[in-house]
This record gives C-alpha cells, structure tokens and sequence, in this order.
C-alpha cells in the first residue's frame, strides 16, 4: 500500500514538475511506471500462504514445548 495524497498536494508536486525539460519528464514518467508494475508482480502466491504443520514430534511434546514457553507475568502494583 503507498501514500496517497489529496488533490492540492498533487497540484502542488506538478506545478513543479511541469517547469522540467522533457527529457527528466520522460525519465520520470519511466520510473513511475516502473514502480507501479513492480508493485503488480509483487503479489504473493495464495498457495504458499497455507499447508499441513510440518514437525518431527509428537502433538504431546509440541504441547509440552510450548506450555514450557510461557511466562508468567506478575502484575504487582507499589504505591
């Protein structure tokens, strides 16, 4: 997701571009596009997002390990 920006912003950013030569108004027309057709191809596989838990334990040690993770938190308050 990118930064939006409202429409006096906008107006502001091409009051500028528009004193540039054509030739850095071409290069940067160029890299724009370049930037939106990457953000395109940068879309994740679906299918990479989900498959089977893959473990060489059991369920029993898997519970063990994580019950074994936890920290108890105090929530002492001095006054």
């Amino acid at each position: 997701m990118g930064l939006a920006l409202k429409n006096s912003t906008i107006d502001k950013y091409f009051g500028f571009l528009t004193r540039l030569d054509g030739v850095t108004k071409k290069r940067l027309i160029a890299k724009l596009t370049e930037s939106m057709g990457a953000k395109e191809k940068n879309h994740p596989d679906l299918e990479s997002l989900y498959g089977a838990w893959e473990d060489t334990r059991s369920s029993d040690e898997i519970i063990e390990d994580i019950k074994g993770s936890r920290v108890e938190k105090k929530n002492e308050i001095n006054l």
